[in-house]
């Protein structure tokens, strides 16, 4: 069986998976039967997640341009409240509705009441209604741990006065995952990892990845993702894998670390 190949090299008891807005239509049963089979083992598991293309698709309904400022989404006065709509009204319940339907008890959850996460602005002048997360409550989100639940987190805040964010669901992960001391963050994407020559990477180290950046092995679409995976680790979390759906992918780590 092929099936989580990636993952064995993990023992830790709390894992985040940011699962990217392009993979959540098409999460097969493979999925759900892995997050199971986590569980049994004993891992603590909290999904974060984004919702892009459900967002584009209600933002080009509404007639409402959208752009990338970055690599974040900038985010108008006019389309927070859609993008709400979409990640909290709509992906978020369907998420958290096939979880439940496949016997694991999850829970859906966003920082707009501010019980999860704080936020505030990034920078509404460069951004627009773009949040950035001031404090993780991770007392909150182990207490569902320990309930046996599975929180499932949309990627939407809102200030302390009630006005609506939208966060980078790059940045929540990272962020929920270094508050709760997570062992690992596990980027669920379209993609089955880092492929070298044709060949996927088993487990690499950051000097290695910028090797092959500066080589042009690893080009296109993976560099944000390695990038984003050397920040992580930078700032504290001991793994990250970025993997497929069926967890089969790349796990990213310093050298000399064997969690």
């Amino acid at each position: 069986m092929t099936m989580y190949k990636s993952m064995p090299h993990i023992d830790p008891k709390i894992i985040v998976i940011k699962l990217g807005g392009s993979m959540l239509e098409g999460l097969e049963s493979c999925f759900f039967e892995a997050l199971k089979k986590y569980r049994m083992e004993g891992f603590q598991i909290v999904i974060v997640h984004g919702g892009g293309p459900m967002i584009n698709a209600e933002l080009e309904e509404n007639n409402i341009a959208y752009k990338t400022v970055n690599g974040i989404r900038y985010t108008s006065k006019e389309a927070v409240g859609i993008v709400q709509n979409a990640l909290v009204e709509k992906v978020n319940p369907f998420l958290t509705k096939q979880l439940n339907s496949t016997s694991i008890q999850a829970i859906g959850l966003n920082g707009i009441d501010s019980s999860i996460f704080e936020s505030d602005f990034l920078d509404q002048n460069v951004y627009g209604y773009v949040g950035k997360i001031k404090k993780v409550h991770h007392e909150k989100i182990q207490s569902y741990l320990l309930s046996g639940q599975l929180p499932v987190i949309a990627c939407f805040g809102a200030t302390n006065s009630g006005i609506p964010l939208n966060i980078n669901g790059d940045t929540v992960a990272s962020d929920i995952a270094l508050a709760i001391g997570a062992e690992a963050l596990v980027l669920v994407t379209d993609t089955n990892g880092i492929k070298i020559h044709g060949e996927v990477q088993q487990e690499v180290h950051p000097e290695k990845i910028d090797q092959w950046i500066e080589s042009e092995d690893i080009y296109g679409g993976m560099i944000p993702k390695v990038t984003a995976a050397i920040e992580c680790l930078e700032a504290g979390i001991p793994e990250i894998h970025i993997v497929n759906q069926y967890f089969e992918g790349t796990k990213i780590a310093k050298e000399g670390v064997r969690i």
